[in-house]
């Protein structure tokens, strides 16, 4: 078989990259970004480089061990795939990765970003290797069990947060992960239902899981987390790094109230959400409400750890 780069590049689905970004979360919201301009004020490029890099040097480990993930669980369910009206097209379903490069590709991928990973320190070494065995668990086990398997997702992104404020060495913050957990498992609720919604009534077509859900109870589930989730970011909000003057990380709460709102009205109205990452990428409301978001707590953080 000929050697297909582009296809490798689609065996590390790049449209789920943007899920680490995540680790850039505590480089945010520790402050770290308010030494920058005073170093290079000071011509001291390398050590403001040093931060933000390391940062970016975690990214970089997470979208090679995810890709890892990806390649070994496209490799496990070649033959479903290959049956399925949408996941046909993907590189090894459709012949374009030959399993064996799709195996020797998903090592490669998980030896360089653990090596990666080493290099940022024990802490976030130790995050990172968690993060593999628990995506790969979820690969082969997880994702068949009710209830564990969105538990599961939501633990891949609070590995996630934890491993961006260690990367940084910067202490993480309980709030972070508490709001982290709760709207992973809100999207992947929101997912979950999404999927169940697209089988059609009666038929036995949907994996072994989806079977064990119900619409009734994923929206009875999904109503709680939602509701826990904003509850959780106003106690942040209110109770974080800003309260000495003030709490003005209060005004960001609007922002998070509207994109929860948004998300359910794309997932009950539109029929969204079976994608996570495609309702934000398609989406230009979420899009505007995620980027005004950001500015507003960056400027918020930078003043009050000034």
């Amino acid at each position: 078989m000929a050697f297909k780069p582009a296809a490798w590049v689609r065996l590390s689905r790049p449209k789920q990259w943007p899920k680490n970004l995540l680790l850039f979360a505590g480089l945010l919201f520790a402050g770290q970004l308010k030494d920058i301009p005073a170093l290079l004020a000071r011509g001291a490029w390398w050590d403001a480089l040093g931060v933000p890099g390391r940062a970016c040097a975690g990214f970089v480990a997470f979208v090679l061990l995810s890709a890892s993930v990806y390649a070994l669980n496209d490799l496990k369910d070649v033959a479903e795939d290959r049956r399925h009206p949408i996941k046909h097209t993907r590189p090894v379903a459709c012949g374009d990765v030959a399993p064996w490069q799709a195996a020797a590709l998903a090592g490669a991928w998980a030896a360089l970003g653990l090596g990666l990973a080493a290099v940022l320190g024990w802490r976030f070494f130790a995050l990172a290797a968690a993060y593999l065995a628990s995506s790969t668990l979820y690969s082969f086990w997880t994702k068949h069990q009710v209830i564990l398997d969105v538990l599961s997702l939501a633990a891949g992104f609070v590995l996630r947060a934890a491993a961006g404020a260690a990367a940084v060495s910067v202490e993480i913050s309980i709030w972070l992960l508490v709001c982290t957990s709760l709207g992973a498992l809100f999207a992947g609720l929101a997912k979950r239902r999404s999927e169940l919604a697209a089988v059609p009534q009666g038929s036995r077509s949907a994996r072994r899981t989806l079977q064990q859900y119900s619409l009734p109870l994923l929206d009875q589930m999904i109503a709680v987390v939602a509701s826990a989730t904003l509850l959780a970011y106003c106690l942040y909000a209110f109770s974080a790094h800003s309260a000495e003057r003030g709490p003005w990380m209060m005004l960001t709460v609007p922002f998070v109230l509207y994109g929860i709102l948004r998300y359910l009205y794309l997932v009950h109205q539109k029929g969204l959400g079976a994608a996570p990452e495609l309702v934000l990428l398609g989406d230009r409301a979420l899009q505007v409400t995620l980027a005004l978001w950001v500015c507003f707590s960056a400027v918020i953080v930078l003043w009050t750890h000034s």
